[in-house]
């Protein structure tokens, strides 16, 4: 929703222009053409927001949560119907191919299914005579008012881990959406508005580092869910929790893969493909080093060189694109950089993705598969998560050394093996410091009913996102013990 190319907040059950002084450009990265302009909104308007939640509160928590679950049963209807307008809307501003926003879509969706089964996943429990005549009961309650904010790398499904079960819950919902893709989430509040959640409830704040610090300020507000870098998700994390607020805060990663000689090679380097150059690497589960281990190392490597050269980029809703262009022009000259690091620090570029050029969107921030073979462990590009298209390339003796190297880094997001043996696969699971465990995965993202998992630099907090965790984070639980004495009914 906008007006004169701006876009508008949605709050306390309207659109509303924002009295924001500053506004950004929503840029499409395949063509480097500005869409729309985005308001900076200032402290006074998350405040606005932050007050129509709590007058909505106090009715919401009181409606019956089979009740509370119907608006998310309309709501996933209205996301079927309207996926393929999504998915554009994602493509167009965020890059991804035409499959990728689907797919994407369809994990949000799948959130929606499970948060629709509040009415169990929120049940407490009870035992009867704790002491003789005296019961004891564990209810779950709401917290009130909770807001999130999300990335940009995935602009339908990310607020989908979160909303769907605040709102269930009984809580009410602020979003502040990345900055840099916040279409997709105006098109998701249109649905939410035509699914008729009361006014206050479910609520939309754009803005920057001025909203962000308002929402992490704010005394009304109980909860904080966040996803992106680590020294960004740090930096929330401590700030919401010296506010005395909950926090869930995903962040960086860079994500390990082991190939061993027994895998099935030709999978693997398939598999491997896709992870690595799949959403032009911008997702946080992206395999970004592959660690070979003995005589895979021959054969792997030429074969995902090959698979890496031959992918075709472009813009994501043309014919038989397989990768779309990164973010941003800085992201480019980011990635472009690392690269450049790499080869500085020994690495051998195997294919170079910079420089590159699509025909018909050259002002396109373009940046092809890249793979860096022998990179060196101790170097600055085995450290820094690149969030790009490009792959780095380790080698082991064995899998003991292959799990050191994939220990040693500072991230814990995912780590993935392939291989077919079960005693390796089993080591492997044991042993590594990772949330998220792949075995002949390449991207082991969990389905809506586990959480998303993340340990060490890559996550901060106790509860993740999705399924009994998310059901967790938004409520509290209460403790009543109860004794009601038999005389005591006689006098009455």
């Amino acid at each position: 929703m906008s007006t004169n190319g701006q876009l508008l907040n949605f709050i306390n059950g309207q659109w509303q222009r924002s009295s924001a002084s500053q506004y950004l450009d929503v840029t499409n990265p395949a063509t480097a053409r500005v869409m729309t302009r985005v308001p900076l909104s200032p402290a006074a308007e998350v405040d606005a927001a932050v007050q129509a939640g709590l007058q909505a509160f106090t009715e919401w928590r009181r409606t019956p949560v089979t009740d509370r679950i119907q608006y998310l049963f309309k709501l996933k209807n209205l996301l079927e119907e309207h996926l393929d307008e999504i998915a554009r809307t994602i493509t167009n501003e965020c890059g991804k191919t035409y499959a990728e926003s689907v797919g994407e879509m369809r994990r949000g969706i799948e959130n929606v299914e499970v948060a629709c089964g509040a009415p169990s996943l929120m049940q407490g429990y009870n035992n009867e005579d704790i002491a003789r005549g005296i019961d004891e009961h564990m209810i779950r309650q709401p917290l009130g008012v909770v807001a999130a904010i999300t990335p940009f790398n995935f602009p339908g499904m990310i607020p989908l881990w979160f909303m769907p079960y605040a709102l269930a819950t009984g809580n009410c919902f602020i979003l502040k959406p990345s900055e840099k893709v916040p279409m997709t989430s105006q098109k998701l509040f249109e649905l939410l508005e035509a699914a008729g959640f009361p006014p206050g409830v479910v609520q939309l704040v754009n803005g920057s580092k001025e909203t962000v610090d308002a929402l992490l300020d704010h005394p009304g507000i109980k909860a904080i869910s966040f996803v992106g870098s680590t020294p960004v998700a740090k930096y929330v994390y401590s700030r919401a929790a010296a506010n005395g607020k909950r926090a869930q805060c995903q962040g960086g990663a860079k994500n390990p893969v082991v190939i061993m000689p027994d895998a099935d090679m030709d999978a693997a380097t398939r598999i491997m493909a896709d992870s690595a150059f799949g959403c032009a690497g911008q997702r946080c589960l992206a395999a970004s080093v592959a660690i070979t281990v003995g005589e895979a190392r021959d054969i792997f490597t030429e074969q995902i060189a090959d698979a890496a050269a031959s992918r075709k980029v472009g813009y994501g809703l043309d014919e038989g694109v397989e990768m779309g262009p990164v973010i941003t022009r800085e992201s480019k000259a980011r990635i472009e950089s690392l690269i450049t690091k790499g080869e500085q620090e020994g690495a051998r570029v195997l294919v170079d993705g910079r420089g590159k050029q699509v025909s018909g969107y050259e002002e396109g921030f373009w940046v092809f598969p890249t793979v860096l073979d022998s990179v060196n462990p101790e170097g600055e590009i085995a450290r820094t998560e690149i969030f790009g298209p490009v792959l780095s390339l380790m080698h082991a003796r064995d899998i003991d050394e292959a799990i050191e190297l994939v220990n040693k880094r500072p991230y814990g997001n995912m780590a993935c093996i392939f291989t077919s043996s079960g005693a390796t696969a089993r080591q492997f699971r044991y042993e590594v410091d990772a949330g998220n465990v792949g075995i002949n995965i390449g991207v082991a993202a969990p389905m809506a009913f586990f959480p998303f998992s993340g340990w060490n630099e890559s996550f901060f907090g106790d509860l993740h996102a999705q399924g009994r965790h998310g059901v967790e984070f938004y409520t509290q639980t209460k403790v009543v013990v109860e004794r009601w004495p038999r005389e005591w009914s006689r006098k009455f």
